[in-house]
């Protein structure tokens, strides 16, 4: 007969509901004793169908009850490889196991209730972590598709990757991803995985996209302030989660003169590319593996003022491959 032990005071609250999702096509067991983080979970990955066949990513998150009603703070993050640990207080922190492909997250009910911080530091941001170290390698770009020939647009933040992805997309291009892209660690092809139900735009793209005028900004717990919708909203609008790169193009507005197409040397994408990697040893041997796959494709640098140009360009570049 089983002992009907209580339990500790010191442990955190039974998990009774479970989820499965598919960020980035991943599948990803969510665990969880609130039935409103699932809600928040459906609404950020339900759009999401199942890519890769993986062993599921585990996310564990516990709700409860706090002291405080307030939103909590800014949680600080230290690696300790294998782990990563994000804490922002006593009630809400988060253990990231790279090794063993499984989160344990502690958040309030202060936070749960804060929906925008709940999902920027602690639920989005979970299966990510082990997709960018073990299936995908990070690289801060927007990707479009033409004609089946992916595009990767690559650059700074404020380089214009979110207005020319999406002016690509309203062209008649194929949309992937605005701003963050994930290149497939496995086979030997350049297959790039991205967010394709959402777009996120600086609150200035009103200037180039007359439909952005009058839209509010959306709330967010940290980062700039943007306007961010549904691409399932957009008309005209198609959409993929993965395209095959053929060409990696680093944009340039910065640059006075002729607008023009021009080679971009390999060791200064790489370096440029490159920044911004983690993980073990092991892990990070593998993303630096795929991004020279990635390297096999062409490399240029769109230098260009005027949106319309470039998208024309873009288009010349798929057709006639210079």
């Amino acid at each position: 007969m089983p002992l009907n032990l209580p339990r500790h005071r010191l442990e955190v609250p039974e998990l009774s509901l479970k989820e499965t999702f598919y960020p980035l096509g991943f599948a990803t067991e969510l665990r969880t004793n609130s039935a409103e983080v699932l809600l928040q979970a459906r609404d950020q990955w339900s759009m999401s169908e199942k890519q890769f066949d993986i062993e599921p990513i585990r996310v564990d998150v516990h709700v409860v009850e706090g002291d405080s009603t307030e939103c909590p703070p800014t949680p600080i993050c230290r690696i300790m490889y294998p782990l990563v640990i994000n804490v922002a207080d006593k009630d809400n922190y988060s253990i990231v196991d790279l090794e063993r492909g499984n989160t344990q997250i502690t958040v309030s009910r202060a936070a749960e209730k804060h929906s925008s911080y709940l999902k920027y530091f602690f639920l989005l941001s979970s299966p990510l972590c082990h997709i960018a170290t073990r299936y995908a390698t990070t690289v801060h770009a927007g990707c479009v598709a033409l004609s089946g020939c992916g595009v990767l647009l690559c650059g700074d933040s404020g380089a214009g990757k979110s207005s020319l992805s999406y002016a690509c997309a309203r062209a008649g291009w194929t949309y992937v991803s605005d701003d963050a892209s994930y290149v497939f660690n496995g086979g030997t092809d350049r297959l790039v995985i991205g967010a394709s139900h959402q777009v996120r735009f600086r609150p200035s793209a009103a200037q180039l996209f007359p439909e952005m005028d009058g839209l509010e900004l959306t709330p967010r717990a940290a980062g700039k302030p943007s306007i961010e919708l549904p691409t399932a909203t957009l008309p005209g609008i198609t959409c993929a989660p993965t395209a095959q790169v053929d060409f990696l193009v680093f944009l340039n507005r910065n640059v006075p003169g002729a607008q023009e197409l021009v080679s971009y040397p390999k060791d200064v994408a790489r370096r440029m590319l490159q920044q911004g990697l983690y993980g073990p040893a092991e892990s990070l041997a593998m993303q630096h593996a795929t991004l020279e796959r990635l390297f096999t494709a062409e490399i240029f640098e769109l230098r260009y003022t005027d949106l319309n140009w470039a998208v024309l360009r873009l288009e010349t570049l798929v057709r006639e491959g210079r």
